[in-house]
């Protein structure tokens, strides 16, 4: 089964980084080293018991806060399925991170506080998973202790949610009672909620099924022209890069943008083996028939799959930067390998994710999700990012600093 990447998230002291620590631990999934660091860490405690918090704060000025402050990424595997966990901060000045977070996960845990229910922080986070692409939801409501294991309390957190899903585009959303603190429903059902009779959340992530874009349009962008140009590989030719989504069989008719020219499959390497055909995500090299002059970000496309072509195109844009969005300065566009010049020729209108609607506005500042249009200096080759988000976002770099300064979306 493919690794499962996810985020979680929810309001500052909802328990995120305790939750993540309760996964790792309940599960066996932290070295004996690390596990002796931390009881050392939390000697001083009133009931001596381990922080699994401190597993992922891992930033001194972070734990000196008491708070998540950067995006803390963690690694582990059961028998069935290996994860990737995201922990992104709870601040709502940190937008930034959060989207940063959920930009390549497939699955989002909402944390909320069982005492307190939905909040802006809830809807902000929810929107921003949705708006990300992201199709699998997890409702974990945390510190059920608190309300005495409470099945009233649950089901009106769970009706408060269910009321804003229309405006959200996920397909599968589960809730969850839980207290990350004891364990309750981490990784085993738990006998304080004999009311519930779904799954744990470990068990839930173990099966959850998420799609690897194989079935949808062929994309293929080359990160690097291998030419070894030696006397045992004297005419070795051969373009290496990710699948982004769809497949490429031997024997396929292609096309190379921004050329135009056209050729044909006639051999692919996995793993330093030749292959029949590859897939989505995974790392090849794609041996053409022709020899034809391919560079660094140049697409190779089926003939009958061609992406969108444009260099007038409209985005989402979240912006990341401290300074403002200037209209009347240039930027890059790192549209994964390949780089063009862009200027934003208008901003349409800005989200305002706390009340789910949109507000005119005429700048863009830190943390702010906008739609603008966006003008390149040549033709840019992409998808809708709802369709084949890997081919359909990008970031925007200040050239004169280099700083990444937002992130975009391509409607």
């Amino acid at each position: 089964m493919n690794t499962l990447k996810f985020i979680t998230a929810g309001n500052v002291d909802d328990g995120k980084s305790t939750l993540i620590g309760r996964l790792l631990y309940d599960s066996n999934s932290i070295h004996t080293d690390q596990l002796g660091i931390l009881q050392k860490q939390t000697k001083a405690s009133q009931n001596g018991e381990i922080d699994l918090s401190l597993i992922t704060d891992g930033l001194r000025a972070e734990r000196e806060q008491g708070i998540t402050i950067d995006v803390a990424y963690k690694y582990f595997s059961t028998d069935k399925r290996k994860f990737i966990i995201a922990d992104a901060p709870g601040h709502e000045q940190y937008t930034r991170n959060m989207i940063t977070g959920a930009s390549n996960a497939d699955l989002i845990i909402l944390l909320v506080d069982a005492r307190k229910g939905i909040t802006e922080q809830t809807k902000r986070h929810a929107s921003i998973g949705s708006l990300m692409g992201i199709k699998k939801a997890v409702v974990a409501i945390n510190k059920m202790d608190l309300v005495n294991f409470s099945e009233n309390v649950f089901e009106d957190i769970k009706q408060d949610f269910e009321e804003k899903r229309a405006e959200l585009n996920y397909n599968e959303i589960i809730y969850i009672p839980v207290s990350a603190l004891q364990g309750d429903n981490i990784v085993e059902k738990s006998e304080n909620t004999p009311w519930y009779t779904g799954e744990a959340i470990l068990p839930y992530l173990e099966k959850v099924e998420i799609s690897t874009n194989v079935q949808s349009l062929a994309r293929f962008q080359v990160q690097w022209v291998i030419r070894p140009k030696d006397d045992a590989f004297h005419d070795y030719r051969g373009y290496a890069g990710l699948v982004l989504s769809g497949s490429y069989h031997v024997g396929d008719k292609v096309k190379i943008l921004p050329t135009g020219i056209e050729s044909e499959i006639i051999k692919i390497e996995r793993h330093q083996k030749e292959v029949e055909k590859a897939q989505a995500g995974e790392n090849i090299v794609l041996h053409l028939k022709d020899n034809i002059d391919i560079s660094r970000g140049d697409s190779i496309v089926k003939v009958s799959e061609a992406p969108q072509e444009a260099n007038q195109l409209k985005t989402w844009l979240c912006w990341f930067d401290n300074t403002p969005l200037n209209l009347a300065k240039t930027y890059l566009l790192q549209h994964r390998f390949k780089t063009v010049r862009v200027k934003i020729q208008s901003i349409e209108q800005k989200w305002n994710i706390n009340e789910w609607q949109f507000s005119p506005t005429e700048e863009v500042r830190l943390n702010d999700i906008t739609q603008v249009n966006i003008k390149t200096n040549q033709a840019l080759f992409f998808d809708a990012f709802k369709e084949i988000p890997q081919n359909g976002s990008a970031i925007l770099i200040d050239e004169t600093t280099f700083n990444t300064v937002g992130a975009c979306m391509f409607l």
